[in-house]
């Protein structure tokens, strides 16, 4: 969420960024400042009238005590009328109040400089490219057909016991999943990562908080009963562990992972481009998550970036990395770098991780906040990525490995596997 200073200070700016993001900043900002203006003459307004009530009610206090009840009693039906006023005024300062809040949950975080222009994914600029891409046998399969040949996955029957998106895995196909699982996580807490384990369930002011709420309502799986959401990402409840939370600056950096399953409702996804792992409804992340003071931020950032990196060549692996243009930025992110590995079966480039750096517009919702040296409060910076999401990893690994003898396992995934093919 924006700082309203920010916008006062800034606003010509963010009008230009945001027009980045192909949004017509002008008259949400004008609308945002105007409710902040009157949000603030209420609050002026209504702590003189308590202020006035207050001095009344002592001044009543003492023309009773000094036998002035006549005037006393006059006097208090004008405090009558103040605390009415102040009944009002307190009511308008709740009705404005919460309209600026819904108001500013509309508006997006201002890309940053970086950020190309463009209004689909085939803006975006690609950075980096790295890997061979192997060239494979006459008949190669795409990974669905090499699940099926193999019996490592099933879709039909994750069709049978939920629906369309649940895959079920099997036998050498479970333990693959596992493997990578273990290996990520081991790969982040060497670099310095807490595993943690969390929810995977948050409650609406988790959702609110991270930004998913409500921007993206409509593609969580929410239990109405409860009024609680199945997480899209672990950067939610991960996150959320530092809501309301006043840090000391000797405490950056603060870095997380944790493997955890996703829940996507991906309303409106058809087509052959969404088939086999290529986007499922429920999903394994393994997820890294930072806390950084602002002056490190986009180091951080370059530092998780370059951990991804790291991986993908351990699995050897072709990638690329795209900076993502303004009309495909996230909601709340300031900056992403998307990893997207070569798919050879398919012909096409898989999304496998997204890097970014929210800056402080998660932390304003979180209100998650540190203190300098001189005690003075600010608010923190927060990042996120995928190291990584298993779907379209697992993909890249059954279509790019596929020999005629079988799938080869990645080497490094070996010792967590327990064998060297799928046969």
């Amino acid at each position: 969420m924006l700082q309203l200073q920010k916008i006062r200070e800034n606003k010509e700016a963010y009008i230009e960024a945001l027009a980045k993001r192909n949004i017509e900043g002008g008259k949400l900002l004008d609308d945002a400042l105007q409710l902040d203006e009157k949000r603030r003459a209420t609050q002026t307004e209504l702590d003189a009238t308590l202020a006035k009530s207050n001095t009344l009610s002592k001044e009543i206090g003492m023309l009773f005590k000094s036998g002035r009840t006549a005037e006393a009693n006059a006097i208090k039906a004008t405090t009558a009328e103040l605390k009415e006023t102040s009944k009002n005024l307190g009511d308008q300062l709740n009705l404005v109040s919460n309209e600026l809040q819904e108001l500013l949950y509309q508006i997006p975080n201002i890309p940053h400089n970086s950020v190309p222009k463009g209004n689909t994914d085939e803006d975006n600029e690609e950075i980096f490219r790295e890997g061979e891409i192997p060239e494979l046998q006459q008949g190669a399969l795409p990974h669905w057909e090499l699940a099926k040949k193999y019996d490592i996955i099933d879709f039909e029957l994750g069709v049978k016991v939920t629906g369309a998106g649940f895959p079920i895995y099997k036998g050498k196909g479970a333990r693959l999943q596992r493997a990578l699982i273990s290996y990520f996580l081991d790969k982040n807490t060497e670099a310095g990562y807490t595993e943690i384990q969390v929810p995977h369930l948050v409650n609406e002011a988790s959702g609110y908080g991270t930004g998913q709420l409500p921007d993206k309502e409509g593609q969580m799986y929410h239990i109405g009963e409860d009024n609680l959401y199945l997480i899209p990402t672990a950067e939610v409840p991960v996150t959320n562990i530092l809501r309301g939370e006043i840090l000391n600056a000797s405490n950056f950096p603060i870095k997380y992972t944790g493997y955890t399953p996703c829940f996507r409702r991906e309303a409106g996804s058809y087509g052959a481009h969404v088939r086999g792992l290529n986007r499922l409804h429920q999903f394994d992340k393994v997820e890294i998550v930072r806390v950084e003071h602002p002056d490190n931020s986009y180091h951080a950032l370059d530092e998780m970036v370059e951990h991804v990196k790291n991986i993908l060549r351990e699995l050897k692996l072709p990638y690329r990395i795209l900076r993502l243009c303004g009309g495909d930025l996230g909601f709340t992110s300031a900056l992403t770098y998307d990893f997207e590995v070569f798919s050879t079966a398919q012909d096409r480039w898989l999304e496998i991780s997204s890097v970014s750096n929210f800056e402080t517009y998660q932390a304003n919702r979180l209100k998650l906040r540190f203190k300098d040296a001189d005690g003075k409060r600010h608010l923190a910076h927060t990042l996120n990525g995928s190291a990584l999401a298993l779907p379209r990893v697992l993909a890249g690994i059954l279509e790019n490995y596929q020999t005629e003898n079988g799938i080869a396992i990645p080497e490094v995934l070996v010792p967590y596997c327990g064998f060297e093919v799928i046969d």
